[in-house]
């Protein structure tokens, strides 16, 4: 708009000076070679305006014959270069489609064209990369660092070259140099993951302040790994030095408030000096975050001189901090049995069961602490019930990294990796589908242990099997005389389908209205005792009853 005005402007002032002229008639008189010439002054005007305008023409036909063969060699270099482009096209497209062959012909055809030009160099690279020539990439990454355009870009091609042959030394080397040339995000996570895996807190600690200086991580994930390695420096000294461990598990504590290992150092260290409500509070807040047997073991030993119930109450107090997680009831109940109160330890296994999700069967922590107390209440039977439950049963949450399980908390996995491990429950081992058991008398295969095919028969056979009322069955059925006729027939039958009989599972029978939920037992294994009676008769029920 602004050029259309211009023009009109000019447009406008020329029509006025020719007005002008025209309305101001003058001669102008011209003496050459003797001969004078008079003409007015329009059509003076008009005769120069054409010589210019000639002139124009003879100096663009000129300098465009001069130019000539520069034009030529500008339009091969321009074809040229149109080609050597489409090549690069092409390799591109053959790299990330992974046909080694044509990317690396069009590489080829691509450096022959455009020369040096940066993408050509790195197309050679990646082709290289892509069949396999780890020498052929290494070259072509170290002809990248000549160019200033491609400096960093080389440093990092045989960064990943170095690690991929082994050679860290070289490859942190590559990454210190990339991380004093710029500011990147690779070069300042290699450098972090190096000092991390050497166990150098406190200079990958200063790694992370540079790059978070530098912008290469955002906010929270810097103040995160802030207390990771506060965490892990704090560990390394707290024996030597707990003033000071416990002035960085603080400064975790405030970077990071639910990481379990900050919180559960700085309760314990607070609670030694002396300060028992702020260490409460601390690890109060962690476990609200992540519900945690450290932290758990924490908040109950905070004292050296509580008993039994005072452990029993704080462990309720805990519990309402996280209610619905499984790990406070068994914390409850832990406890709970240390001050042999069975009620209250059934009752937190109750709720541990009933926090879990529909269907879902205990894990072993569980069943260990249901095993504890039932063997603690003198029931054997049920108390190898439930350690051979144990046995089956889905893991417990344990410190997860890369595939690793470890049964403490780490800064950092074995690779490296920062701050890597994560509080959560193993996935499950696949295994093959188990056989369909073969069809068996169940009163009897219940009764009888099966017997070994290598066994010779016995003498006297076993006498033959009363069955009883289901909810006391005994584990071993009473003697009783035997007939003849029974002596006869029971080797001949009973032995194969003992021999077949599946394995015991244990059942659980379904509550009674207004009454004790009663969880039955199987048939008891060859060297079960039997249930205890007497304890059967006080405490109304075979594992555990929900008054």
């Amino acid at each position: 708009m602004i050029r259309l005005l211009l023009f009109l402007f000019a447009l406008a002032l020329a029509a006025c000076g020719l007005t002008w002229f025209a309305e101001n008639p003058g001669e102008v008189a011209l003496t050459w070679r003797g001969v004078e010439y008079d003409v007015s002054l329009m059509v003076a005007l008009g005769v120069v305006a054409g010589l210019a305008i000639l002139l124009s023409l003879a100096w663009a036909v000129a300098r465009f014959v001069f130019r000539l063969p520069s034009l030529v060699s500008l339009a091969n270099k321009a074809r040229r270069r149109e080609k050597g482009y489409a090549a690069l096209s092409r390799g591109m497209i053959a790299v990330g489609s992974g046909d080694a062959r044509a990317a690396s012909r069009h590489a080829a055809e691509a450096h022959k064209r455009l020369g040096d030009d940066p993408l050509a160099k790195l197309l050679r690279a990646q082709a290289a990369q892509l069949a396999g020539d780890r020498p052929g990439a290494a070259a072509a990454f170290r002809a990248m660092l000549d160019d200033p355009r491609t400096h960093a870009l080389g440093l990092r091609g045989l960064h990943i070259e170095a690690r991929r042959s082994g050679d860290h030394e070289a490859a942190l080397e590559y990454a210190a140099r990339a991380h004093r040339h710029a500011a990147l995000p690779w070069a300042g996570q290699a450098m972090l993951d190096d000092r991390a895996a050497r166990g150098d807190w406190p200079g990958a600690l200063a790694i992370v302040e540079a790059n978070a200086a530098r912008k290469l991580i955002d906010k929270p994930t810097a103040n995160r790994w802030r207390a990771v390695l506060k965490t892990a420096m704090a560990e390394e000294i707290a024996e030597r030095d707990s003033s000071g461990a416990l002035a960085l598990a603080e400064e975790a504590c405030a970077l990071a408030p639910g990481l379990v290992p900050a919180a559960a150092l700085c309760g314990r260290l607070t609670a030694a000096a002396g300060d028992y409500r702020r260490a409460a509070k601390v690890v109060e807040t962690a476990y609200r975050h992540t519900p945690h047997p450290d932290l758990a073991a924490v908040y109950l030993r905070m004292r050296h001189g509580d008993s039994a119930a005072d452990r029993l109450t704080r462990a309720r107090a805990l519990a309402r901090v996280a209610p619905l997680d499984v790990e406070s009831w068994i914390t409850v109940g832990r406890a709970a049995l240390e001050a042999r109160d069975f009620a209250a330890a059934r009752a937190a296994v109750a709720r541990a069961q009933a926090s879990g999700a529909e269907g879902e069967r205990p894990p072993v922590r569980l069943c260990l602490l249901i095993a504890d107390i039932e063997e603690a209440a003198g029931d054997q039977g049920a108390a190898r019930e439930w350690l051979a439950r144990a046995a089956r049963a889905p893991h417990d949450r344990a410190w997860i990294a890369e595939g690793l399980i470890s049964d403490r908390w780490a800064p950092a996995s074995p690779s490296g990796a920062l701050d890597a491990f994560v509080w959560r429950t193993p996935d499950e081992r696949l295994s093959a589908p188990a056989l369909p058991p073969s069809p068996s008398p169940p009163a009897l295969a219940a009764a009888t242990p099966p017997a070994l095919p290598s066994t010779p028969a016995p003498e006297a056979p076993p006498p033959p099997v009363e069955k009883p009322p289901a909810a006391l069955a005994p584990a071993t059925p009473p003697p009783a005389e035997t007939p003849p006729a029974a002596e006869a027939s029971a080797p001949a039958s009973a032995a194969p389908a003992l021999e077949a009989a599946p394995a015991a599972v244990p059942h659980v029978a379904a509550p009674p209205r207004g009454g004790p939920s009663v969880v039955m037992l199987p048939a008891g294994a060859p060297d079960d005792p039997g249930p205890d009676a007497a304890a059967e008769r006080r405490s109304g029920f075979r594992l555990f009853a929900r008054e």
